[in-house]
C-alpha cells in the first residue's frame, strides 16, 4: 500500500473512534488522553535517550497530571505536573549511573509539560459545560483544515519561507492561508451555538489563535528533532511517523483554544 493509502486508512479508522470517544467524554477521553500521551512520552524519551531522560518520573507525572484535572480540576492537575519533579529526583537518587541532573530533569520535565499540558488542556476544552463537545470538534477540524489549506496554499503559492533554519516547507503564503481556513471552519462548526457560546467575530477569532498555535505546535516538535537528530518520532501510525508527529499541533493549539474561551468568558 503506498503512503498516501496507508495516511487514508489509518484517518479512516482513527477519526471515527476519536470522535466517539469524545462525545462520550468523561473517564473515556482521560484513558484515551492517557494512552496517546503516555506512547507520546515513550517516543520522546527515546529520541532523547542520549540526554537520559528519567522515564520513571515522567510516567509517573503525566499520568498523575491527568488524573488529576480528572479528580481535582486545574489545580490538582499542576499538583500532579510538579509531581514529576519529586518522583523523577527520586528515581535520579536511586540511580547507578550519574548523567547530567540538569538534562534529565529537564528533558523529563519537558515531556510532561507538552504532552501533559497540551492534553489536559484538551480535556477542559471538552469539559466545557454545554458546549464542550462542539468546542473540541472546533479545535480538532480547524487544526486539521489549517494544516491542510497550508500545505496546498504553500505548495502552490508559496515564496518566503517561515522558518527555513527548522521547517524549509513551511511559508507565510501558507500560513496565511491555513489561518482563513481555520477561521472559516471555527466559524462553521460553532455557528450553531452562536446566541449561547461565542459571538461569530469570536469564532473567528479563535480559529485564526488555533491556527497560530497549530504551526507553532509542529515547528517545536521540528526544532527539537532536528536537534535531536530525528526525522519521526516514531512508527506506531502507518504513513503517519510517530503519535507524537500527529499530535503536535493539537498539543499547542489546546491550551491556545481553552485560554482563548476563557478569555471570552466562556470556559
Amino acid at each position: 500500500m503506498s503512503g498516501l493509502g496507508s495516511r487514508i486508512l489509518v484517518a479512516a479508522v482513527l477519526l471515527p473512534a476519536v470522535i466517539g470517544v469524545a462525545y462520550l467524554g468523561g473517564w473515556w477521553l482521560v484513558a484515551l488522553a492517557l494512552a496517546a500521551g503516555l506512547v507520546c512520552l515513550h517516543e520522546l524519551y527515546r529520541m532523547a535517550r542520549e540526554l537520559r531522560p528519567l522515564v520513571i518520573g515522567g510516567y509517573a507525572g503525566f499520568v498523575l497530571t491527568l488524573l488529576g484535572l480528572e479528580l481535582g480540576g486545574l489545580a490538582w492537575m499542576l499538583g500532579g505536573l510538579l509531581s514529576t519533579l519529586l518522583v523523577a529526583f527520586l528515581a535520579f537518587g536511586l540511580a547507578d549511573v550519574r548523567p547530567s541532573a540538569t538534562a534529565s530533569f529537564g528533558v523529563t520535565l519537558l515531556g510532561v509539560a507538552w504532552v501533559g499540558g497540551g492534553l489536559g488542556m484538551l480535556l477542559l476544552v471538552r469539559a466545557i459545560p454545554e458546549h464542550g463537545f462542539w468546542a473540541l470538534m472546533a479545535v480538532l477540524f480547524t487544526v486539521f483544515a489549517a494544516d491542510t489549506a497550508a500545505f496546498f496554499v504553500g505548495r502552490a503559492l508559496g515564496r518566503h519561507k517561515l522558518a527555513p533554519a527548522i521547517s524549509p516547507g513551511k511559508s507565510w503564503e501558507g500560513l496565511v492561508g491555513g489561518v482563513f481556513a481555520a477561521m472559516l471552519v471555527s466559524f462553521l462548526i460553532l455557528y450553531r451555538d452562536r446566541g449561547e457560546f461565542l459571538a461569530p467575530a469570536e469564532m473567528l477569532a479563535l480559529g485564526a489563535a488555533i491556527a497560530v498555535a497549530s504551526v507553532a505546535g509542529d515547528l517545536f516538535e521540528s526544532a527539537i528533532k532536528r536537534d535531536l537528530r530525528t526525522k519521526d518520532s516514531g512508527r506506531v501510525l502507518a504513513g503517519h511517523g510517530g503519535m507524537l508527529d500527529r499530535l503536535d499541533s493539537l498539543l499547542w493549539a489546546g491550551p491556545v483554544a481553552y485560554l482563548v474561551i476563557l478569555a471570552f468568558g466562556q470556559a
